[in-house]
């Protein structure tokens, strides 16, 4: 199947998130994984050993990374935003690279207008949820739209 994504937080508040999300990347076929402005250290969380099948960046700031992110890949933020598209409804495009910002204070609203699309992940409740789940949940519905499986 063609297309490739990436996946990455803002600002990780706590590393046993990013090794959450990065063995949730392994599963669902990242192509990358990354973080802006902050350095990843090896974590529990990282049970199946993602480290060696999905390579991780590490962008010091966010201008590093809109400089160096990959050629073509529209930035998805996820988000909660009046912007956002409720995820059950968004069409994932067939190249993306999806960027989540940490728990506590999300994404700065001039790095969320260079995104090109922003999703919320819906639930009952207004509020903040655990950027490893929110980020696993995206992959989730991206893999279940591009195996053909209706929302």
């Amino acid at each position: 199947m063609r297309g490739q994504f990436g996946v990455g937080v803002y600002r990780p508040k706590v590393s046993e998130n990013v090794g959450t999300l990065w063995r949730a990347a392994h599963l669902y076929g990242a192509s990358h994984l990354f973080t802006v402005g902050a350095r990843y250290q090896r974590q529990a969380s990282d049970t199946s050993k993602a480290w060696q099948s999905v390579p991780a960046f590490a962008y010091d700031d966010a201008d590093d990374f809109l400089t160096h992110r990959p050629f073509d890949m529209p930035l998805v933020a996820v988000e909660l935003s009046d912007r956002a598209v409720p995820l059950g409804r968004f069409e994932h495009p067939e190249r993306a690279v999806y960027l989540l910002g940490a728990e506590d204070h999300g994404l700065p609203p001039w790095l969320l207008d260079r995104c090109e699309h922003v999703v919320q992940v819906e639930t009952a409740q207004p509020w903040s949820m655990n950027v490893a789940m929110a980020g696993s949940l995206v992959m989730y519905s991206r893999h279940l739209q591009r195996a053909g499986v209706p929302a």
